[in-house]
């Protein structure tokens, strides 16, 4: 079977010309919208879950989001007609022995595990760059007794696994970081500094974490000067108000703008996502007051 030739230079260029192409869309939804554009808004579609996406598209395109998260490949047409993109894939997942693998509680952390994994994410890795998207969600799974050093061991050993398929393909794998206080009960990766030496064992600028501000100030605090000392770890970004989960306004303990900022002057360019289950009855209005929020 024959191979077609292959040209760097013909593929740097179209890379080129599509991030141009995204910094002009950018800049554009800027101007229309009013917002400043030293933050790339988006938000993760499971919370708006009774809201169709095409609407969720149209209301936030309106109200300056250039992205949504957590969509599947299925969704990517919807995605297209409305210009949108989307920063964060969502993760695959299979049924196996009555365990949902690559789910949050089934992830990297087990070894019998990596050979699904591998196979779901292949393809996945292939449907994102036809997108054009450049980033894939990911789980480190639960511990279920398993000691941090074991999981941190298991974890890299998969994930190296893909990095020469995440290479190929121009993807990035992103394992989040979530609490086991509240929201996900014996998640391993729990904390920044686990995350960040499972990052310096796979060694690799294709593996990054999604430092959830919400999940990562109930584990530990301390939001801007980790984020501060650590961005080079974080390629992502998620939202939202504690205690629980809601909106990012003046009911919760964070001080979102002054997150946002210390974000912009790490010289982050990728996107935030909101990620609250609004508690108001007008979702998208609950969603544009806090990208007016972010939006430094």
């Amino acid at each position: 079977m024959s191979h077609p030739t292959f040209s760097r230079r013909a593929f740097l260029g179209t890379t080129a010309f599509a991030a141009a192409s995204l910094h002009h869309r950018l800049e554009a939804a800027d101007l229309a919208t009013g917002l400043k554009g030293r933050i790339n808004h988006s938000a993760c579609k499971w919370c708006y879950d009774k809201i169709p996406l095409e609407d969720l598209c149209r209301a936030g395109k309106e109200m300056g989001l250039t992205s949504i998260d957590l969509v599947d490949p299925p969704d990517f047409e919807i995605m297209k007609k409305y210009g949108l993109t989307t920063a964060m894939v969502s993760f695959p997942s299979l049924e196996v022995n009555g365990k949902k693998i690559g789910s949050i509680p089934h992830g990297f952390n087990r070894l019998e595990n990596h050979e699904t994994l591998i196979k779901l994410y292949e393809p996945l890795f292939k449907q994102t760059a036809a997108f054009g998207a450049k980033q894939v969600i990911c789980f480190s799974g639960n511990r279920d007794g398993m000691d941090p050093e074991t999981g941190l061991k298991n974890c890299a050993e998969g994930l190296k696994k893909l990095m020469p398929l995440a290479e190929k393909h121009g993807i990035t794998l992103v394992m989040e970081l979530l609490n086991s206080r509240v929201n996900h009960a014996d998640y391993m990766c729990d904390t920044s500094a686990w995350g960040i030496q499972l990052c310096e064992a796979v060694g690799s600028e294709r593996f990054k974490l999604l430092f959830d501000i919400y999940h990562m100030q109930i584990m530990e605090g301390d939001i801007i000067a980790t984020i501060q000392k650590n961005h080079r770890y974080f390629s992502h970004y998620h939202t939202g108000g504690v205690p629980g989960r809601h909106e990012i306004d003046e009911t919760q303990e964070l001080n979102y703008p002054a997150i946002m900022r210390a974000i912009v002057d790490t010289g982050y360019k990728g996107w935030v996502a909101q990620e609250f289950i609004p508690a108001k009855p007008d979702k998208l209005v609950s969603l544009k007051q806090a990208v007016g929020i972010c939006d430094v």
